[in-house]
């Protein structure tokens, strides 16, 4: 075998040897070589770096205005909210469909909205809308609860059901690619619930534990007995939405069946679909599993009357030995969402009550630190709900809490100033387009527009309508929906710790219940 003759190689001036394909190291170390490839590279950076200071890069100018940072930056103007537009079919069966087309993402929400709630409760049966709704997915078509869960989850859907006093919906949330086999589900769900015994017992059972439960809890019990006190036991918002112990007990699946069949009909419902669909593809789909949906007669609806309004101001005292906090709610009967004012009430709650920064909530919070958070609202339904002021206060301060709540329901029926007005006004302008963020959210508004016969253009002129509430519209509706010497006072909290100084600020008459007589 002939050996392969070896090669010099110079590198940094020292030779080395490859023989056989094997480098050899002549006389420099590694050391040394690591050392000298050191120097190199530092003689480089020397190098850039003299380069550098020879021709320094440009330096920008300072700003002819330096930014005044004494002071928030101002608001710029409100943007109005362009939205899609509403297409408006019908069904064969004359089921109105509402459909948005949005195609960001490959979604699709659908809402079978049904136009009866815990409103339309029969009398002595409070908790049926609620339940009924509450029932549907429970077991419907051939389906039963787990199976329509599984196929739900399968298909990487969200199926619910909900109820409100004015209305109650099956929603279906889906990728579009899966709608084909959702809609199915989604129909039986809907049209088709066979309301098992079984499930009834269930449910029913978790719904009166709830109501065990919320006995040794102040926030739950002080909404629950003010109810009671503005609208009495037998107005329908007089009682939660889920019913009492009794009504409860008394409920039967042939009452849930009786009460579907009467409400749940394609005259006293509206279907609204907003996503990745296009009206074409879409409306054989709900023909085919909507369109057959058949009722005979008209719906039979009566409206919720409006509440008496309460003449005088008084207070009770809900005893809860040992509570950790007092919860205070103090109102009356409020408006109805068809009210003209809504937008001027909007203002005024804004500034009252409506946000981190409303009057009730820096006194009672920020300024005396009685509470975490304190709020106000018009609870607007079909018939006139509540107008309520609350928070959860400590203990020891329940009485001066009560002193500054009544301090700034005094105080908003004086006139607003232009700053806080703008304020206001700006808060729920620029948060407003936020609530149109996913197609969820649109179909939800959708829905408040189908619930309460709302205009086509509502919410694109909504920003428009809060900018042109003035100061004295506020001040108008707050001396026509605020009168502090008439408003029902409830406190639910320890009755020995807080009683002596409530009655010290003679707000009113002084009632003492029981947790028991509250929820009653």
């Amino acid at each position: 075998m002939t050996r392969r003759p070896a090669s010099r190689i110079t590198i940094i001036g020292q030779p080395l040897t490859a023989v056989g394909g094997v480098r050899r190291r002549g006389a420099l170390t590694s050391g040394l070589l690591a050392s000298r490839l050191l120097t190199l590279f530092l003689a480089a950076l020397a190098g850039v770096a003299i380069v550098r200071a020879q021709n320094p890069p440009p330096q920008n100018p300072p700003p002819p205005n330096p930014p005044d940072r004494s002071a928030p930056p101002p608001l710029g103007p409100v943007k109005s909210l362009a939205l899609p537009p509403v297409m408006k079919r019908a069904l064969s069966n004359g089921l109105p469909v509402w459909i948005v087309e949005s195609h960001e993402a490959p979604l699709v929400q659908v809402s079978l909205l049904v136009h009866a709630g815990s409103g339309d409760d029969p009398a002595g049966r409070f908790g049926v809308a609620s339940l009924t709704a509450a029932m549907l997915d429970e077991g419907a078509g051939t389906r039963s609860a787990l199976e329509i869960a599984d196929e739900v989850e399968f298909l990487g859907a969200n199926l619910s059901t909900t109820s409100t006093f004015d209305s109650s919906a099956v929603r279906l949330n889906v990728p579009v690619a899966r709608l084909a086999a959702a809609l199915p589900v989604m129909a039986d769900v809907a049209l088709r619930p066979v309301f098992p015994e079984s499930e009834l017992n269930r449910l029913r059972q978790e719904r009166l534990t709830a109501l065990l439960q919320i006995r040794d809890d102040a926030a739950a019990v002080a909404p629950v007995a003010f109810a009671r006190i503005v609208f009495g036991s037998a107005h329908r918002y007089g009682t939660g939405a889920t019913g009492t112990e009794t009504t409860l007990k008394a409920i039967s699946a042939p009452q849930l069946k009786e009460f579907h069949a009467a409400m749940y009909r394609p005259s006293n419902a509206t279907l609204i679909v907003v996503g990745d669909i296009t009206p074409r593809t879409l409306l054989p789909q709900l023909e085919k599993l909507f369109g057959g949906w058949r009722a005979a007669g008209p719906v039979k609806r009566t409206p919720v009357p409006t509440a008496a309004q309460l003449d005088a101001r008084a207070v009770s005292i809900v005893d809860m030995p040992s509570a950790e906090q007092s919860q205070i709610r103090i109102g009356w009967v409020g408006v109805a969402r068809a009210t003209p004012d809504y937008f001027a009430l909007e203002v005024l709650n804004t500034v009252l009550g409506g946000s981190f920064t409303s009057r009730l909530n820096q006194n009672l919070r920020e300024t005396h630190g009685y509470s975490y958070g304190a709020s106000s609202r018009f609870d607007m339904r079909l018939s006139a709900g509540a107008f309520q002021a609350g928070a959860g206060v400590q203990t020891d301060k329940t009485a001066e809490a009560l002193s500054e709540f009544f301090n700034e329901l005094k105080g908003i029926l004086k006139p607003i100033d232009a700053e806080e007005l703008a304020k206001a006004k700006n808060y729920i302008a620029l948060g407003f387009p936020s609530e149109f963020e996913t197609i969820g959210d649109l179909a939800g508004h959708l829905e408040e527009m189908a619930v309460y016969r709302l205009p086509d253009d509502y919410f694109a002129r909504y920003i428009a309508n809060v900018q042109a509430v003035t100061a004295e519209a506020v001040q108008r509706a707050a001396a026509r929906y605020i009168n502090p010497e008439k408003l029902a006072v409830v406190v639910a909290g320890d009755r020995k710790t807080i009683e002596p100084g409530i009655r010290a600020l003679n707000l009113g008459t002084v009632r003492i219940t029981s947790v028991e007589e509250a929820l009653q």
